[in-house]
């Protein structure tokens, strides 16, 4: 229990890193939560100081979420201390204790947790996010079908034995947190007012 309670609090900490915050702060000077959609996340990030420091956003957001379950990897080996840990961050990505419990919607770093979690699964989400997201223009279409087609991968993959029976914790919480964090833009596709790729944020 002492090993579960250490390495989720690591993995919250972690994911509570504000880096969008940060980021959009040394590249535009800018606080991204007063634009858009108010999040930190890579994509608000991108509508508010641009590509370069939205790239290092999602690959700074992606590594939290890996080094977390890396780092509970090599300290415990355990796989079920492996998917809280990949929870945590997902939580503290979402709910950062740093920013008034602000944060963004959970898509980079469950990115992240996935790849390491089970590479396959990784891939499978990367394959169809990138793609819907390149035939759609919209980024949270993309988010969410990866997010839940990874997940439901990785469920898979650990009912047939192919990754530890554990990792179906990742799979059955983080997939529905992510979706649960997307209902505004679910509420706005379905009305036609999603932000399409490339589309500035306007302050809030």
């Amino acid at each position: 229990m002492i090993d579960y309670l250490f390495m989720i609090l690591v993995g919250y900490l972690m994911g509570s890193i504000p880096t969008g915050l940060i980021i959009g702060w040394i590249f535009r000077r800018v606080d991204v939560r007063t634009y858009g959609s108010g999040k930190t996340g890579m994509t608000n990030v991108l509508r508010t100081a641009g590509l370069p420091a939205a790239s290092l956003v999602l690959f700074l957001d992606m590594a939290k979420a890996i080094t977390a379950v890396v780092i509970a990897r090599i300290i415990l080996d355990s796989p079920g201390v492996e998917a809280a840990t990949a929870v945590f961050t997902l939580i503290g990505h979402c709910w950062s204790v740093f920013i008034k419990f602000g944060g963004g919607r959970g898509t980079a770093p469950g990115w992240g947790a996935l790849i390491i979690l089970s590479p396959i699964a990784g891939v499978v989400a990367t394959v169809v996010g990138l793609f819907l997201v390149w035939m759609t223009r919209y980024v949270s279409i993309g988010s969410l079908v990866a997010c839940c087609l990874g997940c439901v991968t990785l469920i898979i993959l650990a009912i047939f034995g192919n990754v530890p029976s554990e990792y179906i914790l990742y799979g059955i919480v983080g997939g529905p947190l992510v979706v649960i964090k997307h209902i505004d833009n679910i509420k706005r596709l379905i009305k036609g007012t999603e932000r399409k790729l490339g589309r500035p944020a306007d302050p809030i």
